[in-house]
């Protein structure tokens, strides 16, 4: 599983969303992530992957596809 599919099976088993049924470009606070969804999600992938997302600033106001290419860049280094 790559690590967009992670982030979208993350988000769908964790936090009720079916990334793929939203556009790439609705924002997160849309989906009902606030911050302290965003840190759990934070720790889940970080996990998931065993990958370091301490650095990157990801708000409620980013959007799907920012939150998905953010990942999708960390994890292939």
């Amino acid at each position: 599983m790559n690590a967009t599919q992670q982030v979208h099976e993350v988000l769908r088993r964790n936090f009720g969303v079916d990334a793929l049924a939203v556009p790439a470009d609705t924002a997160l606070h849309e989906l009902r992530m606030d911050s302290l969804a965003l840190e759990e999600f934070r720790m889940i992938i970080e996990h998931r992957l065993a990958i370091d997302l301490e650095d990157v600033q990801i708000t409620s106001r980013d959007t799907l596809a920012h939150l998905v290419d953010v990942v999708s860049a960390r994890a292939a280094r």
